[in-house]
């Protein structure tokens, strides 16, 4: 076991505080994990934490410098009992010291109740019941009842104090070893004064604590009965009566006795529903939670990650220029986040190579990436797959070419969580879509194809993806680890199927989501969102096909018949329309052979 902490808060004030009093519980080379709570009532949706859980990161952004301490970023955990999700974490990680945040004796925090909380916890741990935290001095009682929770007492009660005194008040217990309180008072220079109680326990205590400012109490895993109440209580009796502020103590080892309360398990609601509230609640995120740049290039830098910037375009010589050089101005001149721009043509015929180049970024046609080893097919997905060869970064992101009102927030907003939150292995983005109208814009009416098509099917196949606002966005980003692991589709239903492999090698909690707020384009007409989901409803049946064993694409027609309704023309036309699974990027030999010469240059 290390000696790093994990702090457990339930509200959002006081950050500050709260890490200089956990930083200097820190022995050297420890480390502090910063986890906050967000209780859920039972009976409503886990999604209707999600605000709660972006004001509790607001707060702790705005109010945290960094500390040296704090290595990892801090989770929000968003749950009906979500102290349990801390508890597995503990499961996998070496704390020394749970510390958490309580408000009084008689409140459930997190899901728990008090005497849970001390019980559960499979390490040191100390319930803080409004404390005020460090300050210059602070007369301290430490109450321990014989001498199990010495150590921890007596280190919890003297950074409280600060310079100011400790008094050790010691209540004896019959038939048990006392500890040397002289040895103690030796070692703990602090503790000028010692109290030995062997009757009228808590009217001894309340008596001590009118000259002190906070009280650190033990707790006994005795004193735990086995359906999680606390026996006969000083504890509580004591809070009560002093009205001040209180700390109670377990320690993990008990120093005098050996005695384990037995476990509590708690059966979870893990229903898919559930758990998608519960990702939705933690893993969607707004883009204005990283518009600190500065912080941004600090979390790449101590990475040692590289960032690429895809643009996918076709005859977008109205957009381009603007989208290059918004996100080159800002993102790689005035803060290097990302290393290297560069846009993926699919043959376009207007001028949208010739002004990209003008910007001073490669530009790459789809069609003549890998040819000679792979062929080409037409289509976006194609020329998302085939810019896994041409870029060098450890981060990909894409972003369409079309935008008119484009924002650094639009690749900000989708590599803030992947540099934040190292279990992210891919981010979507979504936002508002206003439609135009007559040449007015109005605020709904956009994503058509995402409400009528792919939401209902996720919703119907794939529920673990229902969270997923706008599954079809042009905006998102990934970890190339994962990126190149799965087979991307040629045209429309390249989103599609890759939040469904994603999901599927990598499991929910990879993925998030961004709101980058508002994004205005050029709608398509009907016809082409006619054949946009005509080919993500093939995709689909592709993989409830290798999900099932069912044989279902070779049944189906793959020609649309599109209406065509003009002034001297009211007839149907045929259309091929379908899409190609290009393998995982890993696989195509060619681009196993750049990655590793890139890794050894």
């Amino acid at each position: 076991m290390t000696d790093d902490v994990m702090l457990v808060l339930n509200t959002v004030t006081d950050f500050d505080d709260w890490i200089a009093f956990a930083a200097n519980l820190l022995p050297a080379g420890g480390q502090i994990h910063v986890r906050g709570m967000v209780s859920v009532e039972v009976d409503k949706s886990l999604s209707e934490g999600t605000l709660a859980a972006r004001e509790w990161r607001d707060a702790f952004r705005a109010s945290v410098p960094s500390h040296p301490a704090i290595h990892d970023e801090p989770q929000v955990y968003v749950d009906y009992q979500p102290f349990h999700r801390v508890l597995e974490e503990l499961k996998t990680r070496t704390v020394h010291l749970l510390l958490i945040e309580w408000g009084a004796f008689s409140s459930d925090v997190g899901g728990v109740s008090f005497e849970q909380a001390l019980s559960l916890s499979p390490c040191d741990v100390a319930l803080v019941l409004g404390v005020p935290m460090l300050s210059e001095s602070h007369p301290v009682l430490l109450s321990l009842r014989g001498g199990p929770n010495l150590s921890l007492g007596t280190r919890i009660a003297t950074t409280i104090a600060g310079k100011g005194s400790v008094t050790l008040f010691h209540a004896v217990d019959q038939g048990r070893n006392a500890p040397d309180l002289d040895a103690v008072m030796r070692a703990v220079p602090q503790i000028q004064r010692s109290v030995t109680a062997v009757s009228d326990i808590v009217e001894g205590i309340v008596h001590e604590a009118e000259s002190h400012d906070i009280v650190v109490m033990g707790a006994r895993l005795s004193q735990v009965r086995p359906g999680g109440s606390l026996r006969p209580n000083v504890l509580y009796s004591v809070f009560e009566r002093i009205q001040k502020p209180m700390v109670v103590v377990r320690a993990a080892r008990q120093e005098t006795i050996d005695f384990h309360a037995p476990r509590f398990f708690f059966k979870s609601d893990d229903s898919i529903s559930t758990r998608v509230d519960r990702w939705f609640a933690e893993n969607t995120f707004h883009s204005s939670e990283f518009d600190n740049l500065r912080m941004l290039m600090d979390l790449k830098e101590k990475q040692g990650v590289t960032i690429s910037v895809a643009l996918p375009a076709l005859n977008e010589e109205k957009t381009v220029e603007h989208v290059i050089q918004t996100i080159k101005t800002a993102l790689m001149d005035d803060i290097p986040l990302i290393d290297e721009i560069v846009l993926i043509d699919s043959d376009s015929t207007d001028r949208t190579v010739e002004i990209a180049q003008a910007c001073g970024v490669p530009t790459y046609i789809h069609q003549h990436i890998l040819t000679d080893e792979v062929g080409t097919y037409t289509g976006k997905g194609e020329a998302l797959w085939k810019s896994l060869h041409v870029t060098r970064g450890d981060i990909v992101a894409w972003i369409d070419t079309d935008i008119t009102n484009i924002h650094p927030r639009f690749i900000y907003g989708l590599l803030g969580p992947l540099l934040k939150y190292p279990r992210l292995q891919y981010v979507k983005g979504f936002y508002e879509r206003p439609i135009e109208i007559a040449g007015n814009l109005h605020a709904y009416g956009g994503g058509r194809v995402t409400e009528l098509v792919a939401r209902p099917f996720l919703n119907l196949f794939y529920p673990e993806l229902s969270g997923i606002i706008q599954p079809l966005s042009g905006e998102y980003a990934g970890r190339r680890q994962a990126l190149e692991q799965i087979p991307f589709f040629s045209g429309y239903g390249v989103e599609t199927g890759m939040l469904i492999d994603i999901l599927s090698q990598f499991g929910l909690d990879s993925i998030a989501q961004c709101d980058l707020e508002v994004r205005v384009h050029h709608n398509q007409p009907l016809t082409n969102l006619s054949k946009m989901s005509f080919v993500i409803l093939q995709v689909f049946l592709a993989r409830l096909e290798s999900r099932y064993g069912a044989d279902l694409l070779s049944h189906a027609n793959r020609s649309m018949k599109l209406v065509v309704q003009e002034a001297e023309r009211f007839a149907l036309d045929i259309a091929e329309i379908s899409d190609y699974e290009r393998p995982p990027m890993m696989t195509v030999s060619s681009y196993s052979v750049n990655r590793q010469s890139l890794s050894s240059s």
